[in-house]
């Protein structure tokens, strides 16, 4: 049977070719035209002492090159490009390191690129102590931490963390997280341990008792770790993202095991305050704070009054113990809005006053 003509014939695909070689040479063109001024911006930056990366003003570029986007490219996709592109030129002006959950492979390191395109230059840490100590040191502009999960909830250790160092808030980015199994074998057969963050293991032990059910449940500094773990064992498997796979050369045994077909992990942006104030008001932004209130009854009925009565919605209410041995708690709270809205503002002054310890851990806008 002859075979279906194509809908382009030969010499018209050269033609569209011809076309989109001298499209691609005028984008570079204009890029590397772009990226003479992105330098000369830079300079100007050096002199004034003003902070090289701003995210407002990435997303204020982005927001004002997807209204004037006419197709038939998806303006997802134009926010991915334009974001590639700001980060090159940041790159010129100043490279910014990022402190990320290492090894390579990690949900954390996804983040980071998520959010900070690909030009970046991520310094990988053992775990997330080392990421905030990295971040308060100066050793790294920014720091990207899991901050909640929606299947396990908050991760307690960037929680009492963003208690006790200087660091702050300044973004977030929220990942659909799936976890596969990895091995260096495509089999299930002879897995001894499973090795992974705690909390993947978490998400994952419905699936794991019921396919893995004798096998040890190892927890390990990251998930990317137990994914190169993994790879120098054949009786180890690996809970890890499809990235860590390639990264270990392992192959995914199963994809999509974690408990949860919809988990999401939400990652925070943290650098010093010197290195980034809080970005101004975008109109979808999220206000962070830890709070304590007095041990007596009804303290925490006070807490919640200058929120109704300011007409604040509170997105996240998470209690965690003060340590003290008397039975106190830290209370860690999300609002909606930014403390320079009026009713944000008025209703964090007199929460404040309210409070026995009040730290407000940042603001910034909120992520899809």
């Amino acid at each position: 049977m002859p075979a279906e003509p194509s809908a382009v014939s030969s010499p018209d695909l050269a033609a569209l070719r011809v076309q989109i070689d001298a499209l691609d040479q005028e984008l570079l063109a204009l890029l590397n035209k772009r990226a003479h001024v992105a330098e000369q911006v830079g300079a100007v930056k050096r002199s004034e002492g003003s902070p090289f990366y701003r995210p407002d003003r990435v997303a204020q570029v982005i927001a004002k090159i997807q209204s004037r986007n006419t197709g038939p490219l998806r303006n997802e996709h134009v926010a991915a490009i334009w974001n590639e592109i700001m980060s090159a030129c940041l790159a010129l002006e100043a490279p910014q390191r990022v402190a990320v959950l290492g090894p390579a492979g990690t949900f954390s390191e996804e983040a980071a690129l998520q959010y900070f395109g690909s030009a970046v230059e991520l310094q990988y840490c053992a775990n997330f102590d080392e990421v905030f100590h990295a971040t308060a040191s100066g050793a790294a502009h920014f720091g990207v931490v899991g901050i909640e999960s929606s299947a396990e909830g908050g991760v307690t250790r960037s929680l009492d963390l963003l208690l006790n160092t200087p660091t702050h808030m300044v973004g977030s980015v929220s990942l659909a997280v799936q976890f596969n199994l990895l091995r260096l074998s495509d089999s299930l057969d002879g897995i001894e341990a499973v090795l992974a963050h705690p909390q993947a293991l978490a998400q994952c032990q419905n699936w794991l008792s019921a396919h893995l059910p004798h096998a040890e449940r190892r927890a390990v500094s990251s998930n990317a770790e137990g994914a190169r773990l993994a790879a120098t064992n054949p009786a180890w498997a690996g809970l890890a993202s499809e990235r860590a796979a390639t990264q270990f050369g392992l192959h995914m045994v199963a994809r999509a095991v974690q408990d949860n077909a919809h988990n999401r992990t939400r990652f925070a942006i943290i650098c010093l305050p010197e290195t980034l104030d809080a970005p101004p008001a975008s109109g979808k932004d999220c206000t962070s704070l830890v709070v304590s209130v007095p041990n007596r009854p009804g303290a925490l009925h006070d807490l919640l009054v200058p929120l109704k009565t300011h007409g604040v919605s509170m997105t996240r209410f998470e209690s965690r113990p003060a340590r003290t041995g008397q039975w106190e708690y830290y209370f860690y709270i999300d609002l909606d809005g930014h403390p320079s809205q009026p009713h944000v503002g008025k209703a964090l002054e007199e929460l404040r006053e309210i409070c026995a310890f009040y730290k407000l851990l940042g603001t910034y806008p909120v992520s899809a």
